[in-house]
């Protein structure tokens, strides 16, 4: 893992879900472009396993532990990691149960208690996260705010209402923040990531080789997304070449949805 460049070089990041996936292979990006990352994740153990891969590779990283839905868990992360790196320039807030995923099936026949927790994790998740994070990115002068959202907003898709559902109102409230802290020089984006192969799920073997062969022939694309693709772009977003890219949503998904 060799460094890119190095324009993420003192920057203090935060990276929430990023014991595996995306947040994991983001962090890898984060650390080789030069910046100190927090590792945190509901998952401990999880974390500090990324974190110990990246130190042990000469980075400077360590994990924390957080439940996004819990404020004091929330306000207790943020905490420790300011503490740690002294200031705080960017956030990844990537977290997700996607558990939920498999149960939420039509606006007709979806449990809600389904939709509650999905609703409870994606919207009043982040804007814990959100509420944590502003006041340090304030204090050090303006930072970047990145959430990762999903294809699902705008896909119009005949299942998952309660995911798409909660992923459009969490880029509503990237907007909000954008146009309400933008002048303060935040900056809040999302990353909408399409299918992407996972190391876990590539591991896990749980994706049908037909159902692969399936969203393939629905891109524009050649392949599906791994995490590096959508690692890159929150880097950068969290990089001095975003400054001036606000409120956005950046769809990342080898061309299977244009927008």
């Amino acid at each position: 893992m060799g460094i890119h460049n190095t324009r993420l070089v003192g920057k203090a990041v935060m990276v929430v879900g990023a014991g595996s996936g995306i947040g994991a292979a983001t962090v890898e990006r984060l650390c080789a472009e030069g910046a100190r990352v927090c590792v945190a994740d509901i998952n401990f153990a999880a974390a500090e396993a990324v974190a110990a891969r990246m130190t042990e590779a000469g980075y400077e990283a360590f994990a924390v532990a957080v439940d996004i839905v819990e404020e004091a868990s929330v306000n207790a992360a943020f905490a420790a990691a300011v503490a740690r790196l002294g200031r705080l320039d960017g956030v990844h807030v990537n977290a997700a149960d996607l558990r939920t995923i498999f149960a939420d099936s039509d606006a007709l026949s979806v449990e809600l208690g389904v939709f509650d927790r999905t609703i409870t994790v994606n919207l009043r998740g982040h804007l814990l996260c959100t509420r944590a994070a502003l006041p340090h990115l304030l204090a050090a002068g303006g930072g970047a705010l990145v959430y990762t959202s999903s294809g699902a907003c705008d896909g119009g898709e005949p299942e998952r209402p309660s995911y798409a559902m909660s992923k459009s109102g969490l880029n509503a409230l990237m907007r909000h923040v954008a146009s309400r802290w933008g002048k303060d020089m935040i900056t809040a984006n999302a990353v909408a990531p399409g299918f992407v192969m996972t190391p876990e799920l590539i591991a896990g073997g749980q994706v049908p080789a037909d159902w692969i062969d399936y969203s393939i022939a629905k891109t524009r694309s050649t392949r599906l997304g791994k995490a590096e693709d959508i690692a890159g772009v929150v880097a950068m977003l969290l990089s001095e070449d975003g400054r001036w890219i606000n409120g956005q949503v950046f769809h990342i998904n080898g061309g299977a949805l244009l927008t």
